[in-house]
């Protein structure tokens, strides 16, 4: 079996987030990017149905290949993920923002190519939490899916995955190929060691381009302006129950 795991050059989450004097957007020179976290669950998730962990069968995979579409710097994030375990690397070179739709299409001519059984992927990116790709890319390719998964158990031609849902959790079987989103309790990815990161320096990385798969990926939403969220004021004690529903009327609560 062959897994296709997606996976996203974002901002360090330790870092914090700075707006560009003029609005235009997020200011990210000279700041750390790395792997987005839900595609690192992924990876791991990925190399723990290749390697046995996490209640998979050892060679439950067979090859696991990272794909990721971005600047040439995407480099670094799919190395990442080689060192975690993945096999080889697809980058589809793209500057600037490319959206979701775009992604899922690009993701769908790779999928076209390489006729993985499994796409598993994030189910966000943590810059724009957009949480539409594996929902585009499952629509586009015609195939089940199961999002935000807290587990998943491969079977013979389908997967039971778990998923988190907003009254606990809820248990589906999805017949393969399929496309799995992750959450952040499916798994707690391993720290890549060092000679696993000098062996992902030798793993293949394939570059394409969106063209090679007749996507444009020409931006079809126009950002108008960026700002910081509005610091947060001061509370203030009433005396009376009738007081506090004067104030919440003259906030337009009520």
């Amino acid at each position: 079996m062959k897994v296709l795991v997606p996976v996203k050059r974002v901002l360090d989450y330790n870092l914090k987030v700075r707006v560009k004097p003029d609005g235009s957007g997020v200011d990210l020179s000279n700041l750390k990017m790395s792997i987005n976290p839900f595609c690192e669950i992924a990876v791991e998730e990925a190399v723990r149905m290749k390697e046995g962990g996490g209640g998979h069968a050892a060679g439950a995979a067979k090859e696991v290949v990272a794909v990721s579409i971005g600047p040439e710097q995407a480099q670094e994030t799919l190395r990442n993920a080689l060192a975690i375990g993945a096999d080889r690397g697809i980058l589809v070179k793209a500057d600037g923002d490319v959206e979701p739709l775009a992604v899922a299409k690009i993701l769908k001519g790779v999928a076209d190519a390489e006729k993985p059984d499994l796409i598993i992927l994030g189910k966000q990116a943590i810059d724009d939490d957009a949480s539409a790709t594996g929902q585009m890319l499952a629509a586009l390719l015609g195939w089940p899916q199961a999002t935000f998964a807290s587990k998943v158990v491969l079977g013979d031609g389908k997967a039971t995955v778990t998923r988190e849902v907003d009254g606990g959790l809820q248990t589906i079987d999805i017949e393969l190929p399929a496309i799995v989103t992750t959450d952040l309790r499916l798994n707690e990815p391993r720290y890549a060691s060092l000679p696993n990161i000098m062996k992902a320096k030798k793993k293949p990385i394939d570059v394409k381009a969106p063209a090679d798969y007749g996507v444009d990926t020409t931006p079809r939403l126009k950002v108008i302006k960026t700002a910081e969220p509005a610091k947060r004021q001061g509370g203030a004690k009433v005396k009376s129950a009738a007081e506090l529903v004067g104030k919440l009327k003259e906030a337009g609560v009520l």
